[in-house]
C-alpha cells in the first residue's frame, strides 16, 4: 500500500512539519508586538500564551477566511484532517482549525513571505 500514496518531493515539508513551523512563526510574531509594549516579562508571556492557544489560533483563522485564496484554503483543509484529537480537555476542532492556521503561516513563510505579511497585516489591522 505505501507505493500507492503520492510522495512529496525531496525537502517539501508535510502538513503537520508545516503547522509546527507555523507555531514558531506566529509565537515570534505575537512576542514581536509584545516587545513594543511596557510591561513586566511575565504579564507579556501570558499575553503570548493566551495568543498562541489552540482557540486563539483558530479564532485568527475563522478572521482570515474571507481573504483566503483557494490554494490557502485547501492547505488549511489537509492540515485540518490530519491534526489529531490534540491535547486533553481541548476542543479537537479547534485544535484542528489551529493546525490548519499554522500550517498555512508555515508555508507561506517558507514560500511566500510577502503573503504571509499581508495576511499578518490584516489580522493587526482589524484587530478588535
Amino acid at each position: 500500500m505505501r507505493g500507492l500514496q503520492p510522495r512529496r518531493p525531496a525537502g517539501e515539508l508535510g502538513v503537520l512539519q508545516l503547522a509546527w513551523l507555523g507555531d514558531a512563526v506566529w509565537e515570534l510574531h505575537q512576542r514581536l508586538n509584545r516587545c513594543r509594549e511596557a510591561a513586566r516579562a511575565l504579564d507579556l508571556h501570558r499575553q503570548v500564551v493566551a495568543s498562541v492557544r489552540a482557540d486563539a489560533q483558530a479564532r485568527q483563522l475563522e478572521r482570515l477566511d474571507p481573504w483566503l485564496q483557494s490554494s490557502e484554503r485547501e492547505l488549511v483543509r489537509r492540515a485540518r484532517n490530519r491534526a489529531g484529537r490534540g491535547p486533553r480537555g481541548g476542543d479537537p476542532a479547534a485544535y484542528a482549525r489551529a493546525t490548519g492556521f499554522e500550517a498555512l503561516l508555515g508555508w507561506l513563510f517558507l514560500h511566500d513571505p510577502e503573503r504571509l505579511v499581508e495576511l499578518l497585516d490584516h489580522l493587526e489591522d482589524n484587530n478588535p
